[in-house]
């Protein structure tokens, strides 16, 4: 069965704050077709959505064209002159290459080991052994890690604290020097 409806928005938004508009014309869509459709599953399409939705949650359209298509226990709505979706088949997926793996495996039983004849060997000549030289790789060594600016100045201040310490004879050190 289907219908064409003008559906009211304005009065039903105007009774909720501002940012909250758009959602309550979506409620409010469902709400008058489950009312004339007599039926409690209601399904918006995605243009009447966009429709709503266009100028955001603060702004939707005082009224709205809609053709509603009721199927069974279930009443889809979308916008009049919307576009018709065609629902594809959906293809089997492709399968991963370990499903693959598993299912060549599977399907092979473990081969057996040919038979092995004995053939008179052919004697072998000695080949030329051609020596190329190496290339010798170095190992890269670990690089240090670069210090901060605070690890740095850490260090600038212990080796100034290191100089005061040593600069400061000690007592005995100033008992030999007299």
């Amino acid at each position: 069965m289907e219908r064409e409806y003008i559906i009211p928005l304005r009065k039903e938004f105007s009774k909720v704050p501002r940012y909250k508009k758009s959602s309550k014309s979506i409620r409010a869509i469902k709400k008058f077709i489950s009312k004339h459709m007599k039926t409690e599953n209601v399904v918006i399409g995605k243009y009447l959505n966009n429709e709503i939705w266009k100028n955001g949650p603060k702004n939707p359209p005082s009224k709205v064209a809609v053709k509603a298509v009721k199927e069974e226990d279930k009443v889809k709505v979308e916008l009049i002159g919307a576009p018709e979706e065609i629902i594809k088949e959906e293809k089997p997926k492709k399968k991963s290459i370990k499903e693959k793996l598993q299912e060549k495996a599977d399907e092979k039983p473990a081969k057996e080991e040919p038979k092995l004849e004995k053939v008179p060997e052919a004697k072998e000549k000695p080949k030329k052994e051609i020596e190329k030289p190496v290339k010798e790789t170095k190992v890269s060594e670990k690089k240090e890690k670069v210090p901060t600016a605070s690890e740095l100045a850490k260090k600038k201040e212990d080796k100034k604290e290191e100089e005061k310490v040593k600069k400061v004879p000690t007592t005995k050190e100033l008992k030999e020097k007299k």
